[in-house]
């Protein structure tokens, strides 16, 4: 198997994955992105700020550029739902999202195959001599499977029916 063929596999996943997680974000109301998708879990907003930092964070982890939006980390990486004041709306969080995606897309787009299997840059190169699975390539594979999961979690939401209706 060439490295592009392999590429192309990932980055196919990855915007399968994308596309699925923009359907159930178009899909759920703001009302909807405000519970839980189980009992005592993070609710749908949180999940939504959650992968948008995570996505975002991509950019220099790559070597692609400067993060579009390193204040939500605090509220959806360093904290967990419903610790910090929600601050930033729904409809602020879908439109961050979509920016983000949108500018990951276009970074993937100009790099060359053989640009994939280079490190990321939170691996030091002596380590990357030793595990070089440890590469950009191997990010974006991880972060599907992130993307994924969190995807099957907000899907239970399209169906959540309000907690006084379920007692």
């Amino acid at each position: 198997m060439t490295k592009q063929t392999m590429v192309k596999m990932v980055l196919d996943a990855w915007d399968v994955r994308v596309k699925e997680a923009d359907t159930v974000f178009d899909q759920l109301t703001d009302e909807q992105l405000k519970h839980e998708v189980a009992p005592n879990r993070n609710r749908g907003i949180y999940l939504l700020g959650h992968l948008t930092a995570v996505n975002d964070r991509m950019l220099p982890l790559l070597g692609l550029g400067e993060r579009l939006n390193p204040s939500l980390d605090e509220t959806f990486i360093g904290n967990p739902d419903k610790s910090k004041p929600q601050t930033v709306s729904a409809s602020e969080l879908r439109q961050t999202w979509k920016k983000v995606n949108l500018t990951l897309a276009e970074y993937f787009s100009r790099l060359k195959p053989e640009e994939w299997f280079q490190k990321h840059n939170s691996v030091s190169e002596e380590d990357f001599q030793k595990e070089p699975h440890r590469n950009r390539l191997n990010i974006v594979l991880s972060r599907t499977s992130h993307l994924a999961y969190h995807v099957g979690q907000l899907t239970l939401l399209k169906t959540k029916k309000p907690m006084a209706v379920l007692n």
